[in-house]
């Protein structure tokens, strides 16, 4: 009996030990480097290239790489990160031969995009979407726009910080998420009039699934719908003010997703930011006020052939505050202004100085009103018809008085 005992605690030890050595070497060795491959490919900058080129970095790229401070694909701390997975840094994309990928080639820029390894051969983290779905020509028009003028890839000279992987990033990048193939044959668009096929090709080259399914570290990236709870949300994420905030089911189970939305009320929520009960998405979620209704209307037909998951999302934990002191506060608080704009307007988008930015309360309401008619790029919802007309005034007057120096 001793003697089996004995080599119990031998065998143990030995496999104690040899996970001490595999967790020593995924932290020596950290995020993996591999040998890029060379792709010969010229991009044809024509206007209609980088037109759609342009809206599909605005969904896929700007959320990430678009810095307010430099209007530009300087990059940013990604402030929504889980915080398993570290603190991160989006890289700057820019034009900048130095800080950015101005010598890069478009072959390297292509590969990056397809398998997920840099042309020196560090391989993008896990956070970073990989695009093995989308059609060469889409992917292409995205080499386009980056290769253009647009003050979005002007050349920036801002250094890309250093990001802080996790050691739970670091072995999911050294086990489960290794560099995709690079595809063997060209990757067709799907027919337009087919709108299952081309809603789900949105949906996996979106990346959509990476947030709505039930795990990133269980992320199917080649097969998506292979990924666990598919589109059935329950990741959780960080949303204003560092709060967490589960992602959304998608599925068309009746209860918990959105088996009783119309395919108006989707493509409402998803092109301008309002849900059917007119409250905004909440952050990270962006309204990706780039697809057209068809488009929208095609994500809506393939999620209805989604098997339905019934996977109820939490309640936003409320937040312990005084009655409103205004009745611009109320109003604030009313239509959730304060997901986006944080509580005291100190959020991810703040206005604290909205009352130097903007000269009047009325020309601040007309903002409110129709945002899009002053800022086309905007991720602010249209609110006319959804806000009271009484309403504008106070509401503009309570935002402009945030961050305003005390009256002396």
């Amino acid at each position: 009996m001793k003697r089996i005992l004995r080599w119990a605690a031998l065998i143990v030890g030995a496999l104690a030990a040899l996970a001490g050595a595999a967790a020593l070497f995924v932290e020596v060795r950290g995020i993996p480097r591999y040998t890029p491959g060379r792709v010969e490919v010229s991009v044809q900058p024509t206007p209609e290239a980088i037109a759609r080129g342009r809206k599909f970095a605005s969904m896929l790229c700007s959320g990430c790489h678009l810095d307010p401070a430099t209007g530009a694909f300087s990059g940013r701390w990604m402030t929504d990160l889980p915080p398993e997975f570290g603190a991160a840094y989006a890289a700057n994309i820019t034009r900048d031969p130095v800080h950015g990928i101005g010598a890069w080639t478009d072959g390297e820029i292509v590969y990056l995009l397809r398998t997920g390894v840099r042309r020196d051969g560090r391989y993008a983290p896990p956070w970073m979407p990989k695009l093995p779905h989308l059609s060469d020509g889409d992917l292409l028009s995205i080499v386009a726009f980056l290769r253009s003028d647009d003050p979005w890839v002007r050349p920036s000279p801002t250094p890309t910080q250093a990001s802080r992987p996790s050691f739970l990033a670091k072995a999911l990048a050294n086990t489960v998420f290794k560099p995709l193939p690079y595809p063997r044959a060209g990757v067709a668009a799907p027919d337009p009039k087919d709108r299952v096929a081309l809603g789900r090709y949105l949906v996996a080259g979106l990346d959509c699934y990476g947030c709505h399914s039930a795990d990133f570290k269980k992320m199917n990236i080649l097969e998506p719908e292979k990924s666990e709870g598919f589109m059935g949300g329950g990741n959780e994420m960080l949303g204003a003010g560092g709060r967490p905030i589960v992602t959304a089911n998608l599925t068309p189970d009746p209860e918990t997703g959105i088996g009783r939305w119309t395919e108006e009320q989707f493509g409402r929520a998803l092109r301008q930011g309002l849900r059917p009960d007119d409250a905004p998405l909440r952050p990270p979620m962006r309204r990706f006020a780039e697809l057209t209704a068809e488009e929208a209307g095609a994500i809506y037909a393939y999620l209805r052939t989604v098997p339905p998951i019934r996977r109820a999302r939490p309640a936003a934990s409320p937040t312990a505050a005084p009655a409103p002191a205004s009745e611009g506060e109320r109003v604030y608080r009313k239509h959730a202004c304060g997901a986006c704009h944080g509580d005291d307007g100190s959020g991810p988008i703040a206005l604290k100085d909205a009352w130097r930015k903007y000269g009047t309360d009325a020309e601040l309401a007309q903002r409110i009103r129709r945002p899009t008619r002053f800022v086309p790029d905007t991720q602010m919802p249209t609110w006319d018809g959804v806000i009271a007309e009484a309403d504008y005034a106070p509401l503009a007057a309570y935002v402009r008085s945030l961050g305003a120096p005390a009256a002396r």
